[in-house]
């Protein structure tokens, strides 16, 4: 999840990203970590492809994908932590299928019971929360995701058809699809809207022209950006840029898809 005006952007300096060890690097995108508000907050997180593991306090949640804006209430004084998956990943090693969790936030123990009761041991024990979080990932009772989801993703990302997709991997575009629900939690139509605007975004909080965002991220003009900006943040472009909301400590997802 990442939210409008997120500092995964540069854009708040109370959220940091560090990377995950070695060993985790196929799976996960870093470990961030948000300082605690000093007041109730509410934001919208947007859609980015990913799913994280997360945590305020004892708990350990499941953050789903998310088709539209979603909002994220966070009472004050409660930092949090989490661990972001590469898109496609958290799915298969929760052995559930993604769309069972889109648009939600969900205890990780309705999905993996085990795996929570251990990991809140730990967090009561005063274990640090992300190298509680990572310590988790490798008790969830699924197996990395096959080859073939992240060509798949990478694929889309770059803006190739969903026939295309599924031609390179020796799949019908049913199989594509069937197989993209059940890792990144909606179809590869979707999938690539979201990967682009995920790139978009990367780029108008750099600064980027509107017209250059719209060129290198792939969209067919100004236009189709602003349309495709507001369909999945609610805002426009030059919104988006200006950081219009404020920054959520429950961010997700660079816009990268290795």
């Amino acid at each position: 999840m990442r939210a409008v005006g997120c500092p995964g952007y540069g854009r708040c300096v109370s959220y940091r990203e560090h990377p995950v060890p070695p060993e985790l690097r196929a799976l996960a995108e870093c470990v961030w970590i948000s300082d605690a508000p000093p007041a109730p907050e509410q934001v919208d997180v947007l859609p980015d492809g990913c799913m994280d593991l997360f945590t305020t306090g004892s708990a350990v949640l499941v953050a789903g994908p998310d088709t539209a804006p979603h909002p994220y209430s966070r009472p004050a004084g409660l930092p949090s932590v989490g661990v972001r998956f590469r898109p496609g990943v958290l799915p298969a090693l929760l052995a559930t299928p993604a769309a069972t969790v889109r648009d939600a936030r969900v205890p990780l123990g309705d999905l993996a019971p085990e795996a929570a009761r251990r990991g809140a041991a730990l967090l009561e024990s005063g274990a640090p929360p992300a190298r509680v979080l990572l310590t988790i990932s490798g008790w969830l009772p699924g197996t990395p995701p096959e080859a073939g989801v992240r060509v798949a993703a990478h694929r889309l990302a770059g803006g190739s058809s969903a026939a295309d997709t599924a031609d390179a991997l020796g799949w019908t575009t049913r199989s594509l699809h069937r197989r993209c629900v059940a890792a990144f939690g909606y179809g590869p139509a979707l999938l690539r809207r979201v990967l682009r605007f995920r790139r978009a975004l990367a780029l108008l909080r750099a600064g980027v022209d509107l017209a250059e965002v719209a060129a290198s991220a792939g969209y067919a003009d100004q236009p189709h950006l602003s349309r495709e900006v507001r369909a999945l943040a609610g805002l426009a472009p030059g919104q988006v840029a200006r950081g219009a909301n404020r920054s959520t400590p429950v961010p997700s997802g660079s816009w990268t898809v290795a």
